[in-house]
């Protein structure tokens, strides 16, 4: 069975960094993109960022919401199957609940859609 568990939300002044993680169990890590969305009250789930292992085969590869560029970084940990989120300069446009979400790496796209499994959700909240 197939788990993702976020933590490391929380409230923040603008300015401020967070770190969020998601350990997964019950898949073969690497087999597996990775990726965290967004959802804001009233607003649809946005990808922010996504990183795949292309199968193993060759480096990583991320992606990056434009607004969101040069202020996070995805990245992962094999040996502990995480994925983390680092987020510096934190914006109050970054309030939301973030959501852990993986694929396999086959599986084209960028959609909710197309991500099978997801973890619980943590809120970011970012006063300003």
């Amino acid at each position: 069975q197939v788990q993702l568990v976020e933590s490391g939300g929380g409230l923040v002044q603008a300015g401020a960094s967070l770190r969020l993680s998601c350990a997964a169990s019950g898949l073969t890590f690497r087999s597996y993109d990775g990726a965290w969305f967004r959802q804001a009250p009233g607003k649809e789930r946005e990808l922010v960022a996504a990183i795949s292992w292309n199968g193993a085969s060759t480096g990583s590869s991320t992606y990056y919401k434009d607004s969101v560029k040069g202020r996070f970084t995805i990245s992962s940990d094999n040996a502990k199957s995480t994925v983390y989120l680092q987020m510096n300069s934190l914006k109050p446009e970054d309030t939301a609940v973030y959501y852990c979400a993986a694929k396999l790496w086959t599986i084209p796209g960028k959609t909710p859609n197309d991500y099978n499994y997801w973890g619980q959700g943590t809120q970011v909240t970012v006063s300003s």
